[in-house]
């Protein structure tokens, strides 16, 4: 006696439906498998320590020593770029006692472990800086600040008319548009 498997008829058609649908099932476990199994190993990896040779901090910036008469002198970490300005800025600006004819150059460019000197007015006659009222000077006496002009002296005035009165000498440079460098050296000149 012969045992014939029998099949349900019309088994080829199902096979033929039925065999991709295995086969997609099956890829999607194995895609599944596998993925599961990179994210395992991917945090094994970043448990283990780093290469230092391969994690380099960023760059840290200058250091640079402020010295003379400057309001707070000491050193500053200042941005790769910045110029001499910034770092008498950084350190307070200039103090009243600072030789305007001996500045350094504001506008060079700072380097790495550079020292900043800012010469001491020498006097011997003990003579005192006149500071200029900034609420009730003429425009004579303006002009004679240094980092006024003519136009900008006048300006002044006109703004002080116009609205009351100066509240700080900072306006010079942000209402009226004053640059920085001349705020700088003008505000020990003034007063309110």
């Amino acid at each position: 006696m012969r045992n014939q498997l029998r099949l349900i008829p019309g088994w080829k058609r199902l096979l033929l439906f039925a065999a991709p649908l295995v086969l997609a099932v099956a890829a999607v476990a194995g895609a599944y498998a596998y993925s599961s199994s990179a994210a395992a190993s991917s945090a094994q990896a970043q448990n283990l320590p780093a290469n230092p040779a391969l994690n380099l901090p960023p760059p840290a910036g200058l250091l640079v020593d402020v010295v003379g008469a400057v309001e707070t002198p000491g050193l500053y970490r200042l941005p790769r770029g910045d110029r001499v300005y910034d770092a008498i800025a950084a350190a307070g600006g200039l103090s009243a006692d600072a030789d305007m004819a001996k500045l350094p150059n504001l506008a060079g460019r700072l380097k790495d472990g550079e020292q900043v000197k800012v010469a001491f007015a020498k006097t011997t006659s003990g003579t005192v800086i006149v500071r200029t009222n900034l609420n009730t000077a003429t425009l004579d006496e303006l002009e004679t600040v240094p980092g006024f002009s003519e136009a900008f002296a006048q300006e002044c005035i006109d703004y002080r008319t116009n609205f009351g009165g100066f509240q700080s000498t900072r306006e010079l440079v942000e209402i009226l548009g004053m640059s920085e460098a001349d705020y700088v050296i003008a505000r020990h000149y003034l007063t309110l």
